[in-house]
């Protein structure tokens, strides 16, 4: 089994602008990742916005729709929240991406296998609002689903939905799970060309990188590509990511426009669907307490890995570091993440900064 590269190779492929990546293919798979695009603009703009497009708070309330995601979670089996220190509280977010977000609100649809999550990211956000962190988990991860065994973490959303999900990635993780969004991929180039394009971090052909400037559609095409790089999936989230970090950059110097917010916040809002405790006045409470965090604060990882492998069926599965990631999550779930990281081991798979 053998442990893959860790170089950051979201950045090898050719620039998609110049033709390497305008064609890729726009199958299934690459879906989803917009979750956390969507539920981290939302927390990590910070609380810059004006009153203004916060007058738009009754139409943005309606357009999320609501999941009873917790219904069915055993709260004797939960991890224990990590304790206040000061005025405010941990907040940690699972994210989805899937085939279909409408679906996601009926259990009654769900057949097992037939959906599954295409993204998973837990978004934490610290007690004391400096620092946030985004963290993937592969979907291929091999782990144990309550009642069910050990199958890929995707899999847990198809066979029970948000809270077979929420309990899956609190038994992994010993991380109390706050809040729930799930999203489908349709509104990838709307939520870019919202904010009339983002720039990404691209290669320059000469060993070195720079920002490109892209709109939707070509934002689409970087974030999907895995074929032409090294790592594969694992490549293909650290894109993800870079997208994701682009985007809250660029709402991030909107946020005094109301007219770009309110139509940033509207494209955001109709993406999303979220638990019912999740309400627009909850994400506005967020804002306002997360006024301090640049994008440089917040963190961006895959959940640490040992490579891939198969499993006793034959399946291709990603196998998880518990040496590191247990630590880890426990750093998370203590609200120590900056501790964590600040001796973690090289081969943590974190995306690399940009120069500002």
């Amino acid at each position: 089994m053998a442990a893959p590269d860790r170089m950051n190779d979201y950045l090898s492929a050719p620039n998609p602008v110049d033709g390497g990546l305008r064609h890729a293919r726009r199958g299934r798979r690459g879906k989803g990742f917009v979750a956390g695009i969507v539920v981290g603009a939302l927390l990590l703009v910070g609380g810059g916005a004006t009153a203004a497009w916060f007058g738009y708070r009754a139409s943005l309330d309606d357009n999320l729709e609501r999941i009873d995601a917790f219904e069915g979670v055993d709260e004797s089996t939960r991890p224990s929240a990590a304790p206040a220190e000061g005025p405010d509280t941990p907040v940690n977010i699972l994210v989805l991406g899937s085939d279909s977000r409408i679906s996601a609100g009926d259990p009654n649809a769900w057949e097992a296998g037939a959906q599954r999550t295409d993204a998973i990211m837990l978004v934490h956000l610290s007690a004391d609002r400096q620092t946030a962190a985004a963290i993937s988990i592969p979907r291929d991860s091999w782990v144990d689903i309550p009642g069910v065994g050990e199958a890929k973490i995707n899999a847990a959303f198809s066979y029970g939905g948000p809270a077979l999900m929420i309990q899956t990635v609190e038994q992994l993780t010993g991380v109390r799970v706050d809040h729930f969004a799930v999203t489908d991929f349709q509104s990838f180039t709307t939520l870019t060309d919202s904010l009339d394009g983002v720039e990404i971090t691209v290669p320059d052909g000469a060993g070195g990188s720079v920002r490109q400037a892209m709109n939707g559609e070509e934002a689409l095409a970087f974030a999907r590509e895995r074929h032409a790089l090294a790592n594969g999936d694992f490549g293909r989230v650290q894109r993800q990511q870079a997208w994701m970090r682009a985007i809250v950059a660029k709402a991030n110097n909107n946020r005094s426009d109301p007219l770009k917010m309110a139509g940033f916040l509207q494209a955001v809002t109709s993406s999303v669907a979220v638990d019912e405790d999740f309400t627009f006045d909850r994400m506005q409470e967020l804002f306002q307490s997360a006024g301090d965090i640049s994008t440089n604060d917040i963190t961006f990882m895959t959940a640490p890995y040992t490579g891939t492998g198969r499993s006793a069926d034959g399946q291709s599965i990603v196998v998880l570091d518990r040496a590191t990631f247990d630590p880890l999550m426990e750093a998370v779930a203590k609200d120590d993440l900056p501790g964590f990281l600040a001796e973690a081991p090289e081969n943590m798979d974190l995306l690399p900064a940009v120069v500002q």
